[in-house]
């Protein structure tokens, strides 16, 4: 890490990104309880989360975007459009606007999803490859580190100060990001040009993933885990207060110590990396969430603890073992649509699985939910660290893929 922050473009980068994030960790929770105060609905207040996750959708769409052109530029015009569109809740005034608190996060949802295929894509210019997991591992560790203050920092503002001077925070914060794109050195090049129709240059970011065993098998693992990832948003309710019988509050304290386990994932993510390679390091982390989301099964309070923890940590290593596969083995000029492929086969079972575990916690309870979670995970790591392919990562690993 320290290596990486001696690096001038990617020390200032960095720091954008940590003002940046901050802003975004304070207005999320903010926008959803300013919706309840206004309305006195629980599911308006909910539908402001839908309405930042259904972007999601256009995720291939927005990732070519991200392969046809410049992504410093692409980077900055994000963050200018979603500045002036965080301004636009100034005129948010009673219940009847509440549409438009809605459409400011449909357009964070959307810059959002611009952003993380242009980021992840400009990291491959911008930082040597060696220096991959110690970025990706930078930008994840800053953001589980604001989850833990950002909310409550947010809170706290919404009570002080009310929304639209978060709203006017958030903005300025864009001004860091904006300041370190134009003040970077790096010199991407040009955007390769399109060779072939639309929908072929869309679907060109899965086809890659499919042809790269390493990728293929990594992201069928990670997509069969998250079919049952989406359990532990019903799950932990019941554990805290069936299970543990505590207030539904404790799960602030659940959530602050499986934070801790995520920051600890961060900080350790790039050595191991480097250790162990991505490929293990990432089936390693299944192993862990099973045994994280096993200790959770029994109804006492240290298992619980020790097996947030393990679940929190777990996360990270996967995330950054797999962004920095990606990166390593994705030509230049499918970047953009290899992370979109990703995050649309990765999130689209888990979302769906949130609902399936609300249907199902009413029917078989939550300690058959945590075992089914247990159990897929340990089989996605065993289908993960028994393949020869994820043995420790060579340059023969890299394979160019077609040019769409």
């Amino acid at each position: 890490m320290r290596q990486l922050l001696a690096r001038r473009d990617a020390r200032t980068y960095l720091i954008g990104q940590v003002f940046s994030l901050f802003g975004d960790s304070c207005l999320w929770l903010a926008m959803g309880v300013w919706v309840r105060t206004l309305t006195g609905s629980n599911a308006q207040a909910g539908l402001v989360f839908f309405f930042y996750t259904a972007p999601a959708l256009l995720a291939p769409v927005l990732g070519l975007l991200a392969d046809r052109v410049r992504r410093r530029p692409l980077l900055l015009s994000a963050n200018i459009a979603t500045a002036a569109a965080v301004l636009a809740l100034l005129a948010v005034h009673g219940a009847g606007q509440v549409w438009l608190i809605d459409a400011v996060m449909f357009a964070y949802g959307l810059s959002a999803q611009v952003i993380g295929p242009a980021q992840s894509a400009l990291l491959t210019v911008m930082v040597p490859a060696e220096f991959l997991p110690d970025a990706n591992a930078a930008l994840r560790t800053v953001q589980e580190a604001l989850r833990l203050v950002g909310p409550l920092t947010g809170a706290a503002l919404f009570v002080a100060v009310g929304p639209r001077v978060i709203a006017v925070i958030d903005a300025a914060t864009f001004a860091f990001p904006v300041a370190s794109l134009l003040l970077l050195r790096v010199r991407e090049p040009a955007p390769h040009s399109p060779g072939s129709r639309w929908a072929s240059q869309v679907a060109a970011g899965v086809r890659h993933i499919w042809q790269v065993a390493e990728l293929r098998q990594i992201v069928i693992a990670g997509a069969c885990m998250t079919t049952v990832f989406g359990f532990i948003e019903t799950t932990i309710y019941a554990i805290v207060t069936d299970g543990l019988h505590r207030p539904a509050a404790f799960i602030g304290v659940t959530s602050a110590v499986q934070g801790i386990g995520a920051l600890a994932g961060g900080l350790t993510a790039a050595p191991l990396v480097r250790r162990a390679g991505e490929g293990r390091l990432a089936g390693l982390a299944m192993l862990v969430a099973a045994a994280g989301v096993a200790l959770a099964i029994f109804p006492l309070l240290p298992p619980l603890i020790v097996g947030l923890v393990l679940f929190g940590a777990a996360i990270p290593w996967l995330v950054i073992a797999l962004m920095t596969l990606a990166q390593r083995l994705t030509p230049p000029h499918l970047q953009g649509r290899a992370f979109a492929a990703i995050e649309v086969l990765i999130t689209t079972p888990q979302t769906l699985s949130i609902a399936l575990g609300a249907g199902l916690i009413t029917v078989v309870g939550y300690q058959v939910l945590l075992t089914a979670m247990a159990v897929i995970f340990a089989a996605t790591a065993v289908s993960v660290l028994t393949r020869p392919e994820q043995r420790y990562p060579s340059a023969k690993s890299h394979r160019p893929a077609a040019r769409n």
